[in-house]
């Protein structure tokens, strides 16, 4: 059986002492053909989940429940942290926290460079799985999360959430260090990172650090020479999007 202690996961820093639990539930096997080799045989024994002493007839139909029992536990508690908040997993890496041991070992997962999906439009590699579904609408042009007060759309909804808040000038997001706030907590850690000086993102090629992975991703293409952003109406080139957009105000005057 797997466990978060096998992995190479632990030299990040995971924290959260039921870690190696919670990877265990998520594999619990269920050794039924023990029981069944000695059904015939009248005696008791001990539930290996509960502790619960059995006779032999009972045994497998219990053991079936106690597994269920353990899959419904699991997703009450993972009903209970969307709205409690709680983010039990963190890695001290990046500071980042999740509510389930499953995400942290996604997120691991960029940390380690491992990615194990590919676009098959442009090459494009990701970690995550749910990264390349909403990597495809930038080829597809899909925006499926409309703003009902401006109309316009977005490829996540987690980023028309973010959009609402400049309607709304909601910033629940504030520095403990500055009293600075954010419309978003992604924001807020970025920020906390000036106070710690942590710079977790680095160039394999010259060891710079960043503070932000897409700063890395725009740094990265000084080396490869990549320039993705194009501008319509003369066809120059940029790394970045922010240069083309200074750019086009050559055009529009």
């Amino acid at each position: 059986m797997k466990t978060a202690s096998s992995s190479n996961s632990l030299s990040l820093g995971l924290k959260g002492s039921n870690m190696r639990r919670e990877w265990s539930l998520k594999r619990v096997s269920v050794p039924l053909v023990d029981f069944r080799k000695t059904s015939k045989m009248v005696h008791s024994s001990n539930c290996h989940l509960s502790g619960r002493g059995l006779s032999s007839g009972d045994a497998e139909q219990h053991l079936v429940k106690e597994k269920k029992s353990i899959y419904v536990t699991k997703l009450l508690k993972k009903h209970q942290q969307r709205y409690t908040g709680e983010k039990p997993y963190g890695i001290d890496q990046c500071g980042k926290s999740f509510a389930m041991s499953g995400n942290l070992v996604n997120h691991i997962r960029i940390h380690l460079g491992q990615k194990l999906y590919c676009c098959v439009q442009c090459g494009k590699r990701f970690a995550q799985l749910g990264k390349l579904v909403i990597h495809l609408r930038i080829h597809t042009g899909e925006k499926p999360y409309g703003c009902d007060q401006c109309g316009k759309g977005f490829t996540q909804s987690g980023h028309l959430g973010a959009h609402m808040k400049m309607h709304t000038g909601e910033r629940p997001y504030g520095c403990n260090q500055c009293g600075k706030r954010f419309s978003q907590s992604g924001h807020l850690l970025i920020h906390m990172r000036i106070h710690t000086g942590a710079k977790p993102y680095g160039c394999d090629q010259c060891g710079k650090r960043f503070r932000e992975s897409g700063v890395l991703v725009s740094h990265m293409r000084i080396h490869t020479g990549e320039k993705p952003y194009g501008c319509d109406q003369c066809g120059k080139t940029f790394r970045e999007s922010g240069i083309l957009v200074s750019h086009m105000r050559m055009h529009t005057g």
